[in-house]
């Protein structure tokens, strides 16, 4: 199992790397560290390919351990991704509403909590389903739900107040 197991990683790494490197840059901002991320998540994986129970699962075993490598990374390397979040708004206020607005709501979905944002972003930014986060972040899917909606409200709060 484990080859074959192995084989399927690798592939499904191959066939998603774009998906992957956007997913770790949603956390960072920053080039170098998401790729950073990928590649740790990468070696992770293949060292643990063996403890992988089911072959089907090998997307959101997978996702679980990019996006726990995401979030360490995160912490270790805050003061950078705070610069380097406000270069970026600086450097882009003299850009078009829609982008300045798309900027706005991205900074509000930066503001919430980890387990939040995790949900946010594999929902709207990875078209996955309440199941799929459920596996991936080992919660029910009423906790997804519940997270989903609070994070969502925290995000529509935030906005009306920005924009009176």
């Amino acid at each position: 199992m484990s080859h074959v197991a192995r084989e399927i990683l690798i592939e499904y790494i191959k066939e998603n790397q774009n998906k992957l490197y956007k997913i770790a840059y949603t956390y960072t901002k920053n080039q170098d560290l998401a790729l950073d991320i990928v590649q740790e998540a990468v070696t992770k994986a293949l060292e643990n390919i063996h403890k992988l129970k089911q072959e089907e699962f090998v997307k959101t075993w997978f996702y679980r351990i990019l996006i726990n490598e995401a979030l360490q990374t995160v912490k270790k390397n805050k003061k950078i991704i705070e610069y380097e979040l406000v270069e970026n708004e600086t450097s882009t206020q003299n850009n078009e509403d829609n982008l300045v607005e798309s900027i706005d709501i991205y900074n509000q979905i930066e503001k919430l909590n980890d387990k939040l944002k995790t949900v946010i972003i594999l929902r709207f930014f990875e078209n996955l389903k309440i199941e799929e986060i459920a596996v991936i972040t080992k919660t029910n899917t009423n906790t997804v739900k519940s997270r989903l909606y609070k994070g969502l409200n925290e995000i529509k709060k935030d906005y009306e107040r920005r924009k009176v």
